[in-house]
């Protein structure tokens, strides 16, 4: 029997109830239960140990060198009760997932005998290799020292996989020359310039606080089909993508799967890894389907940037693991599939201080809101003078396939605020007066029906960077990707933004530092006024999807940037230099670019060739047996009748020798096209790729699509589109 068919009988009898175990868990019993936390730490360590890792976690201090071994210490006790047996530093470098290097708790005590031992030394500091994950030029082979550092913001947490329980101590990785080789350091850098400059702002406008950092809040888009299908598709397993695969006669255009009923087994599935999520103190709080087919969505409850940057990333890889458990397959990928939603991972980013104020929040202090009015400034004149680095920072092979698709917001960056800060910004722009109405409540004519207010803004989802009451949605960033550059560029150029603005307003203000309320607002709208003025046109309320835009944006001189490799070059751009002093040298720019364009041109070259070996092996084969088998008929019922009309199955034939041929001559073509990209040499390759391979691709696919329902289904070896969206 066709393999295919096996893995569908199988894919029915899968197990489809929830697990007895997890339906009596009490979320807030275990919650956090596998992390090194501040409750924890309490309790183990001694006060004044326990204070400095406290302040160490806020960013106030260091951890004292002396402190090291007893924390350590506590660190071993607690996880070793929970099984574990290694530790590792858990950083990430520039693959864009998470990387770790297992050592076991022991040491020698005498020569024939160990003891479980973890020092201080070992917690603060390790060193993986260094010079074979990417690096952009700033590593070469020769050159293989680098260094872990535990980064004490984020907690410690315990990972349990396969029969094995390891402590995981969340760390930075640069080079043995201090070149910064991680996500993580920028990310934290640019939270502690952001900070200096809202410190600044807050004591300009008179609120209290010692400490302001971004927060974020992601939403996780992701595709789930059968493993056992998943498995005979050689893309999905090497690539994460179907690089063939003609549509389903029932796609999304029936928007029935929208926020529709969990199938049970996908529900048992979410349920296994949201437990696994809380255990590692990750707060996911929402569930639900997609517009796609077999597409869902997960999102935590915000936490500071940096934090939800890691769960995000061991969020990833819980789903991804426990899918295997249900004989399921996560695909995080922006695109598995053509012609249906890609997937997302939308950024919800704000700012928020040490005394609970989110200060993207016009109600969280009402009787003061001049610093929402500035910070709102700064984010419209930051991405206004740096959209095309924000663009460079969500690029990738995979999200060019997604942007501008299936409602995902286009390559062009824009923001949308919505009417009451429009009418807000035009008041202040056209020297009128601001004013503001209460939230509005709806009559249904339902009097069962308790009173429902009316949100100040409506969404906007066609845009990639919109206003949403109390935060600003990132929507553009793709679902597989590590969250932290683009967060990184959002605080990085909105401190920089900021600091330019209050500058001017400090200077309006003068030597008098004893200032009223009145001067400070007559000395911040001149500049909140120039501001606006100057990055009026970032700002868009309408359909982002329509050529209208397209053609608005170009008048705007708005840079519409399809292709990430081209969005790349923003890495090298003078202003992104000078942006990211103190957070990424000009070297360490240079290499983030290069990373990206090295990986652009990998993924499109593993992609080409997974589409010549399916060809050729899987999908020629079928093809040539079929065209033999029609053939043969129409050969046979001439011989039975030679006055028999035949005319549509030689037409069939001739249809399907035409696809082939023109199939053949396309996979010849891409062979040539590779080869001669793998002859050039990095930003060359690159290009080649992108505006040689890929077309190739593209046309490759559209004829193997339609031979797909031309080929016998019993014949067929992929599994199609709709066993693998509807068959879960």
């Amino acid at each position: 029997m066709n393999p295919r068919f096996n893995a569908l009988q199988l894919t029915g009898k899968r197990n489809r109830s929830l697990g007895k175990e997890l339906t009596s868990v009490s979320t807030s019993e275990i919650f956090a239960t596998h992390v090194f936390n501040q409750h924890v730490m309490q309790k183990m360590l001694p006060r004044e140990i326990f204070r400095n890792v406290q302040e160490a976690i806020a960013g106030r201090e260091k951890i004292i060198p002396e402190y090291a071994d007893p924390i350590a210490s506590a660190m071993k006790e607690w996880a070793t009760k929970l099984g574990a047996t290694h530790y590792c530093h858990w950083f990430q470098p520039l693959t864009g997932a998470a990387a770790e290097k297992h050592d076991a708790f022991i040491d020698w005590e005498t020569e024939d005998q160990v003891i479980e031992k973890f020092s201080g030394k070992q917690l603060l500091q390790g060193e993986p290799d260094a010079s074979s994950f990417p690096s952009g030029g700033l590593r070469t082979t020769f050159e293989a020292r680098g260094y872990t550092g535990w980064d004490p913001s984020s907690p410690v947490f315990i990972w349990e996989g396969g029969d094995g329980v390891t402590l995981c101590i969340p760390s930075i990785f640069f080079s043995w020359t201090g070149d910064v080789l991680d996500s993580k350091i920028p990310l934290l850098r640019s939270d502690r310039k952001l900070n200096e400059e809202v410190l600044r702002l807050l004591k300009l406008t008179g609120i209290e606080a010692t400490r302001a950092y971004s927060t974020l809040g992601l939403e996780q888009e992701y595709f789930v089909v059968d493993r056992g299908l998943r498995n005979l598709r050689p893309d999905l397993v090497l690539a994460g993508r179907t690089v063939f695969g003609a549509p389903s006669p029932k796609g999304q255009e029936l928007q029935d799967h929208y926020f529709g009923c969990v199938k049970d087994r996908i529900l048992a599935y979410m349920r296994e890894f949201e437990v696994a999520a809380f255990k590692l103190g990750i707060p996911v709080k929402t569930r639900h389907n997609e517009v796609a087919p077999a597409q869902h969505e997960v999102a935590p409850v915000f936490e500071k940037a940096s934090v939800a940057v890691d769960h995000n990333i061991l969020l990833m890889e819980l789903m991804r693991q426990i899918a295997l458990k249900h004989d399921l397959s996560c695909l995080l990928h922006e695109k598995p599939f053509q012609g249906l939603n890609g997937s997302g991972k939308h950024c919800n980013w704000s700012i928020s201080t040490d005394t609970g104020i989110n200060l993207f929040d016009p109600t969280d202090s009402p009787e003061n809101n001049l610093h929402f009015l500035i910070l709102l400034t700064a984010t419209l004149s930051a991405v206004h003078e740096h959209s095309s680095l924000l663009r460079a920072a969500i690029g990738s092979a995979g999200n060019d396939f997604r942007l501008g698709a299936h409602e995902a917001p286009p390559a062009i960056i824009s923001i949308y605020l919505g009417d009451q800060l429009e009418s807000i910004i035009e008041a202040i722009t056209a020297r009128g007066t601001i004013s503001s109405s209460p939230k509005h409540k709806y009559d249904l004519g339902l009097q069962v029906i308790p009173d429902l207010t009316k949100d100040y803004t409506d969404r906007n989802r066609t845009s990639p960077f919109a206003f949403t009451g109390n935060k600003f949605e990132f929507r553009a960033l793709g679902s597989s990707a590590n969250p932290s550059m683009a967060v990184t560029v959002l605080n990085t150029i909105m401190s920089n933004s900021l600091h330019q603005i209050l500058n001017e307003i400090e200077q309006n203000i003068g030597e008098d530092r004893s200032y009223s309320n009145k001067t400070l607002l007559d000395a911040s709208i001149p500049i909140i006024r120039k501001y606006l003025l100057a990055s009026q046109a970032i700002r868009f309320s309408g359909d982002n999807y329509s050529e209208n835009w397209e053609k608005e944006a170009a008048k705007r001189n708005l840079p519409n940037l399809r292709k990430s490799i081209d969005a790349f070059e923003a890495f090298k751009f003078p202003s992104s230099t000078e942006a990211f002093k103190g957070i990424l040298s000009g070297s360490e720019l240079t290499s983030r670019y290069e990373v990206l364009l090295e990986n652009y041109a990998h993924t499109v070259r593993i992609e080409a060739n997974l589409m010549k070996d399916m060809f050729q092996t899987q999908i020629l084969p079928v093809a040539i047996r079929q065209q033999k088998e029609i053939a043969k008929t129409i050969s046979l019922l001439q011989q039975i009748n030679s006055g028999l009309d035949n005319t549509q199955q030689k037409e069939w034939l001739s249809k399907l020798n035409r696809l082939v041929e023109e199939a053949l001559q396309n996979t010849h073509l891409l062979d040539e096209e590779c080869h001669a990209a793998e002859k050039l040499f990095f930003k060359d390759k690159a290009r080649a790729y992108c505006d040689k391979v890929i077309p190739v691709c593209q046309k490759l696919r559209e004829i193997v699509d339609q031979i797909e329902p031309l080929v016998d289904d019993g014949q067929w070896p992929l599994p199609k589109y709709r066993e693998l969206l509807f068959m879960v």
